[in-house]
């Protein structure tokens, strides 16, 4: 056998949870959000276009979040936060939530600074920790991406790439998975 090949079924054998057989080549899904006014907390839904008759789940491997950058003005201290979550939320979420599988922030701190101040940047999510292989599986019809900004002037936006693959569950992963996503969201 040719190493390519060999790759290939060893990456299929310890790539797909227990449960689940892919049904799909890897896909990349990028989107973007835009909050609908100045520091405006805004949530937007991607639909996956998931067959859930057919106990089809999306298995994410990996995403990346940008954020605008946030306005510098001084003695103000100005963030751009962003997350994707696979259910709705009312507020902006982190990692220590159920369903946030990935975050994004960048801010500038310049309270007490007359004319700068000090920029940060954060995101957490990108890839699976060691040792694991998916980010996690979203098994509902669709995913969530929310902005929110603070004390900028113009409305801040984020943009993204989910990276992942469709599976098909078996009756009892499925209902595992929509009962646990849908019950902790």
């Amino acid at each position: 056998m040719e190493v390519g090949l060999l790759y290939t079924l060893w990456r299929i054998g310890s790539v797909m949870p227990k449960g689940l057989k892919a049904t799909s080549a890897p896909i990349t899904i990028s989107f973007s959000v835009t909050e609908t006014a100045p520091a405006v907390f805004t949530d937007q839904v991607v639909n996956l276009q998931l067959n859930v008759l057919d106990r089809e789940v999306f298995v994410v491997t990996g995403c990346n979040l940008d954020v605008s950058a946030p306005d510098a003005i001084a003695a103000t201290n100005t963030s751009v936060t962003a997350c994707l979550s696979s259910t709705a939320r009312t507020t902006m979420g982190f990692l220590n939530d159920s369903n946030v599988l990935s975050t994004a922030n960048d801010s500038i701190r310049a309270a007490g600074f007359v004319d700068g101040g000090v920029a940060f940047s954060s995101q957490y999510g990108e890839a699976p920790a060691t040792g694991m292989d998916y980010l996690g599986i979203i098994a509902t019809n669709d995913f969530h991406i929310m902005v929110e900004g603070t004390a900028n002037l113009g409305a801040k936006s984020m943009a993204g790439k989910l990276y992942g693959y469709r599976a098909i569950a078996d009756a009892a992963t499925f209902a595992a998975l929509t009962q646990s996503e849908l019950l902790s969201a």
